[in-house]
């Protein structure tokens, strides 16, 4: 009925007024005939006429069929017959008649008007809906090609960073060619001098096997130091993934001081070690937080390169930090920066340094922050600067 009531009001106000006339010519007719057998039943088919004009049709053709049916039960069913006369006993019926039409045509009109409002706020209720469905589609749709396009652009940014650290670890190294040269004569040398001196217990008339077992055994170890120096300079150079795996932090700390030991030397630099014993190991890749030591440690040697009052001493220092970190601190006693020049050192591109590029303080930062720790910079109130560095501790293993 509703589908048969949206449509039929939108039909055009003749048809509805025609409509009207017609199920009130129908209700006459289907009165007349029935007359004689049922007696009068004109007030039943005319309230039909009277309903079914309201609801298909509105408001005015119900009341054109409350009044056209008021002047044919007044003509055709109330005596005196075909006259428009009203006897004063006939007033009340007829009164009754035409007060329940227009009450019909009262409730059914406010009824219509009630659906068609409810229709209309439904109609347009479901058009917001769909609206804001189809707006929430696409606002997904855009959440997911951005979460997409910033895990693309995080993984982008991943290979970035790994790339230039493995080109900040080779430019640390070209600048320890020497210091390279220097670890891996020490064991040649060795190699040669402990060769030779086994040739000569040797090469006694009676030879001293003990004495050239001795020298060999001194050449091996000699050789797979050497080895050794080779697999840790390669290993920072390398492209190699970063791993997590147990690190013993003090040797980190010893493998950079080696690498930068002829660099110190040169600059009249004494480095001091100061490191805790028995300290928990902490996970995450060797490479990365020696080539974030190793780096440090050269700020510190260059920034006493000016140094000409006191003696030039490096501190580096290993502990515990509460329970469950470990703290690194490598102090100079270089001239120091001032507050502004503190506040900036950390970001990248920026340097001190005549000949730097400013990427080796940003990337050792992300480096430390990726295991999970913090690396910061303080003046120590007198001369120079402390670089400190917080890691979380791994399985609480001591070293």
């Amino acid at each position: 009925m509703r589908n048969a009531h949206a449509t039929a009001s939108n039909l055009h106000p003749l048809i509805r007024y025609g409509l009207a006339l017609v199920l009130v010519a129908a209700a006459l007719t289907l009165s007349l005939i029935l007359q004689v057998p049922f007696g009068n039943p004109f007030w039943f088919f005319f309230a039909i006429a009277v309903i079914a004009s309201t609801w298909y049709g509105g408001w005015g053709p119900g009341w054109l069929a409350v009044g056209i049916s008021t002047l044919l039960v007044l003509y055709y069913f109330i005596p005196p017959n075909h006259s428009f006369q009203l006897n004063l006993r006939d007033v009340p019926f007829f009164v009754t008649f035409v007060l329940c039409q227009t009450i019909a045509n009262w409730l059914i009109s406010w009824r219509r008007e009630t659906e068609d409002s409810l229709r209309r706020a439904r109609d347009e209720l479901e058009d917001k809906v769909a609206e804001r469905t189809a707006q929430l589609k696409n606002t997904n749709q855009a959440l997911v090609d951005q979460i997409a396009e910033q895990k693309r652009t995080e993984e982008a940014l991943q290979v970035a960073r790994t790339e230039l650290a493995r080109v900040a670890r080779i430019t640390t190294i070209g600048g320890l060619t020497a210091s390279i040269a220097h670890e891996v004569n020490q064991p040649l040398a060795a190699v040669i001098a402990n060769a030779d001196a086994c040739v000569v217990w040797l090469s006694h008339q009676t030879p001293n096997l003990a004495e050239a077992r001795a020298a060999a055994e001194r050449a091996i170890q000699g050789a797979t130091r050497a080895s050794d120096v080779i697999v840790r300079i390669r290993s920072l150079i390398s492209k190699a993934a970063p791993e997590r795996a147990p690190v013993r932090i003090n040797e980190a700390i010893d493998d950079a001081a080696a690498l930068a030991s002829d660099q110190a030397l040169k600059s009249n630099v004494v480095v001091a070690m100061e490191l805790a014993s028995n300290l928990p190991f902490v996970l995450g890749d060797r490479v990365q937080l020696q080539q974030v030591i190793l780096n440090l440690l050269t700020n510190g040697i260059e920034a006493m390169s000016g140094v000409e009052d006191r003696p030039r001493r490096l501190l580096v220092r290993s502990e515990m930090q509460g329970a469950r970190q470990i703290r690194v601190s490598v102090q100079d006693c270089g001239v120091g920066v001032n507050a502004q020049t503190m506040a900036r050192l950390f970001e990248p591109f920026f340097t001190t340094r005549p000949k730097g590029i400013g990427m080796g303080l940003p990337i050792s930062r992300s480096i430390i922050e990726a295991h999970g720790g913090k690396l910061w910079a303080e003046s120590d109130g007198e001369h120079g600067s402390i670089f400190q560095l917080i890691l979380p501790v791994g399985d609480g293993t001591e070293q």
